[in-house]
């Protein structure tokens, strides 16, 4: 990207059947938001001109053939096939997960490849995207595999972060997936992450138990004290500011959580429920501790609600300008990084006649 060009947003559509496609034009509908990007949705002109159709959009689409012939200041359709889609609002049919996963796969190799700045993935289907070549729980999981770095379910608001240790895991596997190292290898991404990407420099970072209570002392569980304790207590004396582990059940009602900077929750709904009951319809899921950027909104497809032109795209919206903000401060980290000297004598104020 140019310094004088917009951040490049590559947009994967999501389940065809869903409402991904719906809350991605409602939000560049808007044509302030060319504004702040330019997007890039991966898909085909056809597909989206019928949802534009469907839901009487005014939005002027721009197709494309390659990546590099991306116009500024118009909304890219890069074609990604050719063939028609039958899209049935609220069905989960094998089809809308295969073009779902195309959308993706072609997006992701555009992120990898640096043809655009950032990623940001409408809702999927864990269940009809399964194959032999895409056999992933959810995105995080896949872009893992093909992004660099150690890579963590990071929820963020305006007001609030929460992290997981473990995130799609089935209940009965929560304890066994939870190690020292796994403790330690996600805290040491979040505190990067906040760092970096968030400008915080010095994380204040909450740690929820495993078992109720934490464990009681081991009345409910051994976990907290034989795994979660010993491993705080060496991040402890690592010099990273990380404290509990707190007991879930009374940690948000009481809004102890406004006073950290994070909160690493032990499994997915003991943090996502929270979450999603402060922040729903604005908060934003971010894949930390990538080399690269990816958010999405904090909902899934939605199919109740597919065709009927009455989701919000206030989600949706809120993890473009996360990704925007979160691209901004990383680079902002990597230039103060690489020459923090320079960086401070140019931002250091001058006095008048000196």
């Amino acid at each position: 990207m140019s310094k004088n060009e917009k951040i490049i947003v590559g947009i994967s559509i999501g389940d065809p059947n869903g409402i991904g496609s719906e809350v991605l034009l409602k939000t560049f509908q808007d044509p302030r938001m060319l504004d702040f990007c330019t997007p890039v949705i991966f898909a085909s002109v056809k597909l989206m001109s019928f949802y534009k159709k469907v839901f009487e959009m005014d939005i002027n689409l721009q197709g494309i053939e390659r990546i590099d012939d991306v116009v500024h200041k118009k909304v890219n359709v890069l074609n990604v096939w050719k063939e028609n889609i039958e899209v049935q609002f609220g069905e989960e049919t094998q089809e809308a997960g295969e073009f779902a996963i195309q959308s993706l796969k072609a997006a992701v190799k555009a992120l990898k490849e640096d043809k655009i700045d950032v990623l940001v993935t409408a809702p999927i289907s864990k269940s009809n995207v399964q194959s032999k070549t895409f056999n992933f729980p959810g995105h995080t999981d896949y872009l893992a595999q093909e992004l660099g770095g150690n890579s963590m379910m990071l929820m963020i608001s305006e007001s609030l972060r929460v992290g997981l240790l473990t995130d799609h895991v089935p209940v009965k596997d929560i304890t066994s997936k939870i190690t020292e190292e796994l403790v330690h290898d996600k805290i040491n991404t979040i505190h990067k992450t906040l760092i970096e990407d968030f400008g915080i420099i010095k994380p204040k970072i909450a740690v929820l138990g495993i078992n109720p209570h934490t464990g009681d002392n081991g009345v409910i569980g051994k976990e907290d004290d034989e795994v979660l304790r010993p491993a705080l207590d060496k991040i402890r004396k690592g010099g990273k500011l990380v404290l509990g582990p707190y007991a879930a059940d009374s940690f948000f009602g009481s809004g102890n959580y406004k006073n950290f900077d994070a909160i690493i929750a032990s499994y997915h709904d003991q943090g996502l429920i929270p979450f999603k009951t402060l922040s729903f319809g604005q908060g934003v899921n971010f894949t930390a501790g990538l080399n690269k950027i990816r958010t999405s909104p904090d909902h899934g497809t939605a199919y109740e609600l597919a065709g009927k032109n009455e989701a919000n795209e206030g989600s949706f919206k809120e993890a473009v300008f996360a990704a925007l903000d979160i691209y901004k401060s990383r680079n902002d980290y990597q230039l103060y990084a690489k020459n923090p000297l320079k960086v401070t004598l140019k931002k250091a104020p001058t006095k008048k006649n000196s």
